[in-house]
């Protein structure tokens, strides 16, 4: 065959193989049978191809039984729960069946959290049992929860703090003495979707100074406000004698103060200042003045007594500042928490509100120091969420209530130690339960079928057809790319060298 000729067959034969490499290609974007009508515009003299069937899924969306974002979690059985049969499961039942209460109450739409409206109906059983012994309280978490053991994605076990009410001496009007003032809410205060005069403001997110009708700027940090921003506007609720005294009330979220004529007023969190809460144990640790594992309350307290005026600069390095609010209660209830009623010592916890609902409880075990300063304390016990806080973060985080007054103030701010959580989840989202329904894997195929398709590594350079065998529906997978036809060798024609003429350079 001439040179030319075979240049032509072989322009032909690739066009043809690259048409239906581009056809194959297609197919992934265009649909099987789009592909087919393209293939067939272009190529009438070839017969008709059978339509192939529509691709199943084998997996169907669903959603997943339970999600908690950043968290892991392994359902398992009571059996299971390192100290459960050990706890005193009345006292947890009582604590349950007062956060039933909000929880009855509540109308609407569930909240987007996991267990949303779930709590419901553990709820309506508590309220038709009277459990008097510890037996009957024990079955009813065992009746109407799932056990789950849950930690932060990969890290084996949560993390608990304690807090407490603090109570301080303090008086009605400012003195000599008592010259730091207990603000409450200003009415400046503005957060954006509340009204000025709402009763619950978010804890987290950005907080405005309204000035006028429309401008917004950001509220005063700490700094500002110990230096009188706000002062003389008839805020002032209560004077202490010692500024530490209400940074440590401010962390707490609430404070009993006693007056010298014996009257007592109760405090609780209303607002905050808008900037994220700053741990002055941490910078104090980092800037190497109190090891790691010395650190508590108590010891923070020693030192800013000595550096004064390091402790004022150490406490506007934590810009966040809360604001106060009288409340009813008598020196004999303990303090309210975020769920609206008063915290249980020794079985409230405070939770991270954004992933967790009011009311869950969690069987927190390990050991604490209790009763000495060393982690020697066995702690197995079902709490109950009912408060939260700026710094609590995370699925596995929990702020441990002591009640009232010095000795819960010593225990609780020694507490920095990580636990296991086992989250007790309604029965009616039981993750096992719920992912018995979703999707499992195509069974395996019999050996007959084995050696019909081999199921062989593909080749680099040749990718291989994967098929899928049902014995209930038929899966269209798309077959290799042909390649084009490699290309004939062609050996250059030698041409004459034409005779190069020598020119002298021009010189310049």
């Amino acid at each position: 065959m001439a040179p030319e000729a075979r240049i032509k067959a072989f322009l032909k034969t690739s066009a043809t193989a690259l048409c239906a490499g581009a056809v194959a290609l297609s197919s992934f974007s265009l649909g099987a049978e789009a592909a087919r009508r393209h293939y067939r515009s272009h190529h009438h003299h070839l017969p008709e191809l059978p339509a192939a069937p529509p691709r199943a899924l084998p997996y169907p969306q669903l959603p997943l039984p339970f999600e908690i974002p950043g968290a892991q979690y392994l359902p398992l059985a009571w059996a299971d729960v390192k100290g459960w049969g050990d706890d005193n499961h009345l006292a947890a039942y009582k604590t349950f069946r007062a956060s039933c209460r909000p929880i009855s109450a509540q109308t609407g739409a569930p909240e987007p959290k996991a267990l949303g409206a779930s709590l419901a109906e553990p709820c309506r059983v508590a309220k038709s049992l009277e459990a008097t012994d510890d037996a009957s309280a024990k079955t009813f978490f065992e009746e109407n929860f799932a056990p789950l053991r849950i930690s932060r994605l990969g890290e084996p076990d949560g993390f608990v703090t304690g807090y407490y009410e603090p109570v301080l001496e303090g008086s009605r009007t400012q003195t000599d003495v008592y010259n730091v003032p207990v603000y409450r809410r200003p009415s400046n205060l503005f957060v954006r979707g509340y009204k000025q005069d709402s009763v619950s403001l978010p804890n987290k997110g950005p907080v405005y100074r309204k000035i006028g009708r429309r401008k917004l700027v950001p509220y005063y940090d700490r700094a500002e406000i110990e230096d009188g921003k706000i002062a003389g506007r008839g805020l002032e609720i209560a004077w202490l004698k010692d500024p530490t005294d209400l940074l440590f009330a401010q962390i707490q979220g609430s404070a009993r103060i006693k007056f010298d004529d014996g009257g007592t007023v109760r405090l609780n969190y209303d607002a905050y200042n808008g900037y994220p809460y700053t741990a002055v144990g941490r910078i104090l640790i980092e800037r190497g003045i109190i090891p790691k594992e010395e650190m508590s309350m108590q010891k923070i307290r020693e030192w800013m007594a000595q550096t004064p005026d390091g402790a004022r600069e150490l406490r506007r390095q934590n810009r966040s500042y809360i604001f106060f609010r009288e409340v009813n209660l008598s020196d004999k209830e303990e303090a309210v928490g975020a769920q609206g009623i008063p915290l249980t010592a020794g079985r409230s916890i405070a939770v991270d509100k954004s992933l967790h609902v009011y009311g869950t409880p969690f069987f927190i075990e390990g050991e604490l120091p209790i009763d000495s300063e060393r982690a020697k304390t066995p702690f197995h016990r079902l709490m109950i969420a009912q408060d939260t806080g700026s710094a609590i973060i995370g699925p596995a985080r929990a702020d441990l209530y002591f009640g009232a007054g010095q000795e819960a103030g010593r225990v609780s701010g020694r507490l920095r130690h990580a636990m296991h959580f086992v989250m007790l989840v309604p029965k009616g989202v039981d993750p096992t339960a719920r992912a018995g329904r979703l999707p499992v894997p195509d069974p395996r195929p019999s050996e007959k079928i084995a050696k019909i398709f081999p199921q062989t590594e593909p080749a680099k350079d040749k990718p291989a057809a994967a098929v899928a065998q049902s014995t209930s529906e038929t899966v269209a997978v798309a077959g290799p790319v042909p390649l084009p036809v490699p290309r004939p060798v062609i050996e250059p024609v030698q041409e004459p060298r034409r005779p190069v003429k020598n020119r002298s350079h021009r010189q310049q």
